[in-house]
């Protein structure tokens, strides 16, 4: 499989869903507890962003040289920025309950976990230490996901 078209395509889509949910007005907490948790989710992309340096973002997943990112965040999570989008997303959809959004956040969730395996993929290719750092560290949700 072509993982790295497949990652284009899974990033396009899951912003498609962002700004549909944007056009819904259901992106953005409403209360104490959904502000807070999508504050933490702009934290933790800041502070994995700082982590993993001056390397730059692809649309398409495209692992950078300069070895394994195995600390900071990603001690906890192999994708920290891919979670923080997903528990902001999340916590918009539970401020914003409506059915018209689910299926922008079941797709845009659905999406950026096929992202996430490409990545994946194209890490165990480049980078042979990778297979042991994913079994010792959860992908979305610390110690559970």
């Amino acid at each position: 499989m072509n993982w790295k078209p497949l990652s284009v395509l899974a990033f396009l889509g899951a912003v498609v869903c962002l700004v549909w949910l944007v056009y819904q007005h259901a992106l953005f907490g409403t209360g104490p507890v959904t502000i807070s948790i999508q504050v933490a989710a702009i934290l933790l992309m800041l502070w994995a962003r700082l982590t993993f340096g001056m390397r730059s973002f692809h649309a398409s997943a495209n692992p950078t040289a300069g070895g394994l990112v195995t600390h900071g965040p990603y001690r906890f999570v192999r994708h920290p920025i891919y979670a923080a989008v997903l528990y902001f997303t999340w916590a918009g959809y539970v401020a914003h309950p409506a059915l018209v959004n689910l299926p922008a956040v079941l797709l845009a969730s659905a999406l950026l976990g096929i992202r996430m395996m490409a990545e994946e993929r194209l890490l165990m290719g480049m980078y042979p230490d990778y297979s042991d750092y994913a079994r010792r560290t959860r992908r979305v949700i610390p110690f559970a996901l």
